[in-house]
């Protein structure tokens, strides 16, 4: 080949081979730019991190309230049997304010309530009276016989001592304790046991039991608090004294 010659004769196969890497050169300039295109309109997605196109989404949701428990509902009292000579009362009977309780002889917790019932009647001296009702729960066996026994000391004048000894001797609850209780009160053992025998007060237990639902009692004790407004408000179980003494003052 002259050094002073202007044209340069190709073979038809290395004409081929020029072509052919000219159009892999063009098809890969195209695609890279593409290619950058693409990276630079997600670098924010990139930058993120996985997960961040949900993140993102999950952002423009409106935020939910945060559910709260609905308060609970404040005990109500409902209908109330008037106090009357049929009950057994302590205290003045001019008091200010009434307590009347909704009991259970066998009820752990009525046991544990009667200590501060008597507290509550030596504070408030004078200005509470203090109404035993019968509540006898259908799984204590012994509630009711005891709330009969009671009713049969009563009649004989010794109610509340009566019930005072029950609840001093929880366990000891069944007939013989039932007797055994009487002699020692000095009751008319004939008396007493032809009372309890025979049933005599168990339409009165049955009427406090009943009355007691309807005043809105679920469990025992329950007591019912008059106020010396006319206000009745209802003591759900066996509260400690100084929560009784706070509802008692309110009343007064």
């Amino acid at each position: 080949m002259s050094s002073t010659g202007s044209n340069i004769s190709l073979s038809p196969k290395a004409s081929f081979a020029i072509g052919l890497v000219g159009g892999v050169m063009v098809l890969c300039t195209v695609g890279f730019f593409i290619l950058l295109a693409v990276v630079l309109r997600c670098d924010s997605c990139f930058a993120a991190g996985p997960g961040a196109s949900d993140k993102a989404m999950a952002a423009e949701q409106p935020i939910a309230p945060t559910p709260t428990a609905p308060a609970p509902d404040e005990p109500s009292v409902g209908e109330i049997t008037p106090v009357s000579e049929a009950d057994h009362v302590r205290g003045a009977a001019d008091a200010s304010v009434t307590l009347i309780e909704y009991s259970d002889f066998e009820c752990p917790f009525c046991s544990r309530f009667h200590p501060t019932m008597k507290q509550i009647m030596d504070e408030f001296e004078g200005q509470v009276r203090w109404v035993y009702r019968h509540y006898p729960l259908g799984f204590h066996a012994e509630a009711r016989p005891a709330a009969l026994a009671s009713e049969c000391a009563g009649e004989q004048g010794k109610f509340w001592e009566y019930a005072d000894e029950l609840y001093e001797n929880q366990s000891s609850l069944g007939e013989d304790y039932y007797e055994e209780l009487a002699a020692e009160l000095g009751l008319n053992m004939s008396q007493f046991r032809s009372c309890l025998s025979s049933e005599k007060y168990g339409s009165k237990v049955s009427g406090d039991l009943s009355g007691g639902t309807a005043a809105g009692v679920q469990g025992t004790p329950g007591t019912i608090i008059l106020g010396a407004d006319g206000s009745a408000q209802l003591v759900p179980g066996a509260l400690p004294f100084e929560s009784v003494k706070m509802m008692v003052e309110d009343a007064l």
